[in-house]
């Protein structure tokens, strides 16, 4: 047949299989035993009822691989000894063209068991067609690099034996399907790799290792950060991309590329230590919470929880009765609205009474009817603060004092720590007239809620001497108190927060008697429907912290444990 005749039967002769990834098969161009220069053989229209042998298959393999080798001048030759010539030899100028091919090799070819297909459409023998698997290695130089990769071929026959590399886009490399080619180049980060990062920019912060932090982090790597954050920067490599030249994946990697990456406030070693304690043994696996807050800044060191709920996270979403660590606040507004001092005297009678409900001390014993108020917060004596607060900041027509000090000296309000991250906000309501509420305020009970993160910040207020809002990432918009807190009242809270950590009867002896004597804490212990939650805040030179247990039956010995390993952990 001459190259006129041959040419007018290509294209009206083609056979395809089914189903099974092997698309068109053009037996004119099934050839057997050709070289860079020798002429092509047809084959008949039959299929061969077995697969070719593996040594006819590793031959055949062989003479494609060394035109494919030779370069584009052999590509035509190449193509002509698969079962599609004319898609095989585009898909070859498009692999060098894509990947800015200078050089190729091949190793290790090899044959592996012969494997059925599935009966192969219009071939007149009925029979499936049969095929045998050939492995190799590639060796390509390109842009970037030497690029070296596993793959493999399937070689088919006639029913007159005459052999044909099966052709499918995987054969130039094993993932490339139909429609997609290689690219050489940039290397794009996944857009879902955006790094969260520790305060020190370097610590990777993951779910896995802080299992706390897991929504926190995907809502800041969504979110995006502000001045702690860095752009995505492109690698170099080989991409797989689509017809549009749109990314799909990555096969090759020259230079790794960087995802985009945020900075937060977060200190590793905090979180690590934060995240042991509210799963430590001592708790018996009460749901338990804690953060750290860097007072001088604001800045959140460590969030972490345990335990199920349905706040979620309750470091920075529970709404919860703070109990006795209100007391802050409430000595807070005796020191600024009355004339009390840490010496004044405030009686820890048994019982106090406001309109109608009668309050009691968390045991029977604590009372002192010579108590001064830097003794009543040491035992967390609550009649003392119940009466002074009612009698002295309560006036019929006005029980605004403890939320006007919550919000205007403290800061409390509506926060953004930064990253789309939420918080629940605190709520210290003014208690309406003729109301139990108005007394129980004073000792964190009514209708007041708080979060860890909140008391917190109450700590770190009174460590500082100011607020300074609770943020997340640096850089963000901090909201500040309207009102200054006096550098009287500071030292005043102080002395009080002292003694509570200090005072061998203060009710945060146990937990805070081996740290230094500048350390301040309280204790809370509230009371629910059905049990009590302990609470516990205390601060060092650097950091607050506060602990919320859900069961706890004190503070002191549910949330104080908390406290004081993440304190130790900052030592």
């Amino acid at each position: 047949m001459n190259r006129g005749a041959k040419s007018a039967v290509i294209g009206t002769v083609v056979v395809l299989f089914a189903a099974g990834g092997y698309g068109a098969y053009n037996v004119v161009h099934a050839v057997a035993n050709v070289g860079s220069g020798s002429t092509p053989k047809t084959a008949s229209t039959a299929m061969a009822t077995t697969a070719p042998s593996e040594a006819d298959a590793v031959k055949r393999a062989q003479s494609f691989l060394d035109s494919w080798k030779s370069g584009p001048d052999h590509y035509t030759g190449a193509a002509s000894q698969t079962t599609d010539p004319g898609g095989a030899q585009d898909a070859l100028q498009a692999y060098a063209t894509g990947v800015k091919l200078s050089a190729i090799s091949f190793s290790d070819v090899a044959a592996a068991a012969p494997t059925a297909a599935l009966p192969a459409t219009g071939n007149s023998s009925g029979d499936a067609a049969l095929e045998t698997h050939v492995t190799f290695t590639v060796t390509a130089q390109v842009k970037g690099g030497t690029w070296s990769y596993p793959s493999s071929l399937d070689v088919v026959q006639s029913a007159g034996g005459l052999t044909s590399v099966n052709w499918a886009p995987s054969v130039l490399y094993p993932k490339l399907k139909a429609a997609e080619s290689l690219a050489a180049g940039p290397v794009t980060a996944d857009a879902g790799s955006v790094r969260v990062l520790a305060r020190d920019g370097k610590t990777v912060l993951t779910g896995a290792k802080y299992p706390s932090l897991t929504e926190i982090i995907a809502t800041i790597a969504q979110h995006g950060g502000g001045s702690g954050s860095s752009a995505a920067e492109s690698g170099s490599g080989i991409e797989i991309v689509d017809s549009n030249n749109d990314p799909v994946a990555t096969a090759k990697v020259f230079t790794a590329p960087k995802g985009a990456s945020i900075t937060t406030t977060i200190d590793a070693r905090l979180q690590a230590a934060a995240e042991a304690a509210v799963r430590g043994s001592v708790l018996k696996g009460m749901p338990a919470a804690v953060d750290a807050i860097d007072h001088s800044n604001g800045q959140i060191r460590a969030i972490a929880y345990a335990g199920t709920g349905s706040d979620g996270n309750t470091a920075i979403n529970a709404a919860l009765a703070p109990g006795s660590t209100m007391k802050i606040v409430t000595a807070a507004a005796l020191f600024d609205h009355t004339s009390m001092t840490p010496s004044s005297k405030a009686p820890c009678d048994a019982t106090a009474t406001v309109y109608s409900q009668t309050f009691h001390n968390d045991t029977t014993s604590d009372t002192d009817p010579n108590a001064s108020l830097t003794k009543a917060f040491a035992i967390s004596c609550n009649v003392s603060f119940i009466k002074a607060g009612f009698n002295q900041l309560v006036t019929p027509s006005d029980a605004s004092a403890l939320h006007n000090e919550a919000v205007q000296v403290f800061g409390l309000g509506s926060w953004s720590i930064g990253g789309g991250v939420q918080t629940t906000d605190p709520s210290v309501p003014v208690p309406p007239a003729n109301s139990p509420d108005q007394g129980a305020q004073f000792m964190g009970q009514g209708q007041i809620t708080m979060s860890p993160l909140v008391i917190a910040s109450l700590a770190a207020t009174v460590a500082e001497g100011r607020f300074e809002q609770p943020v997340i990432l640096p850089g963000q918009q901090q909201s500040a108190a309207p009102q200054a807190m006096s550098s009287r009242t500071d030292g005043y809270l102080k002395t009080l927060m002292r003694a509570a950590a200090h005072d061998s009867d203060g009710t945060a002896y146990p937990r805070m008697k081996d740290f230094s004597s500048t350390t301040g804490a309280k204790t809370g212990t509230a009371e629910t429907n059905s049990t009590t939650n302990g609470w516990f805040t205390a601060y060092n030179s650097e950091i607050a912290v506060a602990s919320l247990v859900q069961g706890g039956t004190t503070g002191v010995d549910s949330a104080g444990y908390v406290v004081q390993a993440v304190l130790t952990a900052d030592e």
